[in-house]
């Protein structure tokens, strides 16, 4: 007998939300686990249906549930996926791993993974890796041996991180950005897409270019 399928919602009705409902089908026709409940969002979309699903209100209205349900946050913005989060404290909600059936995840590779963290297809993560609470790790990314995200980091597609990086809380990866081996990346700190990182970066800046160079930095 099959077991039966887990309701679960999708935070954030945009682009990156649609992703991650074509990431729960591909879950589903390799082992058929979700029950896709629908989405929420604050700001209302201009459909009453995402993709075929409808949009259920806004985060506040989630957070106020009163049944069992997992949650999967589809947000980008690594400082506005980490206000939504703290936002939703209600014990009822529960924030599954969600991994595509293409990335190989095995108990050998000795890997710690936060919950509510997404990894998307063909994402491989070599040994010893670790990620945080609600880390995106969008498409084809690639994490070496002993890297450590910290919480509510967002790496973009083919984001190249190698062995060694240690990322602070909420580090953004642009889209084919490189960070060589045994850097560290402070809280918050956004690199460009294509960048090359090949010296530590501090918390709270932008760094764009080859090598990456610091273009702007707050407190």
């Amino acid at each position: 007998m099959s077991e039966k399928k887990q309701k679960i919602a999708i935070v954030g009705a945009g682009g990156l939300g649609r992703e991650v409902l074509m990431l729960l089908h591909q879950i589903n026709h390799h082992t058929s686990s979700w029950e896709i409940v629908g989405f929420y969002d604050d700001a209302a979309p201009a459909e009453e249906k995402i993709c075929g699903f409808p949009y259920l209100g806004t985060v506040d209205q989630l957070n106020r549930t009163q049944w069992p349900l997992h949650v999967a946050v589809a947000i980008g913005s690594c400082s506005a996926k980490a206000e939504v989060v703290a936002r939703l404290f209600n014990p009822l909600l529960q924030f599954p791993v969600l991994v595509h059936p293409t990335v190989l995840l095995l108990e050998e590779q000795a890997h710690q993974i936060g919950e509510g963290s997404i990894i998307c297809q063909n994402c491989i993560l070599t040994t010893n890796v670790t990620l945080g609470r609600h880390v995106l790790l969008n498409l084809a990314c690639t994490i070496g041996h002993d890297a450590v995200l910290g919480d509510f980091c967002s790496l973009m597609p083919q984001v190249a991180v190698s062995g060694g990086v240690r990322m602070d809380n909420g580090v953004y990866g642009g889209t084919n950005s490189t960070l060589l081996q045994n850097l560290h990346v402070g809280a918050f700190t956004t690199i460009g897409a294509g960048a090359v990182v090949t010296k530590d970066l501090p918390s709270y800046c932008t760094a764009v270019g080859v090598p990456a160079r610091i273009i702007s930095q707050s407190a």
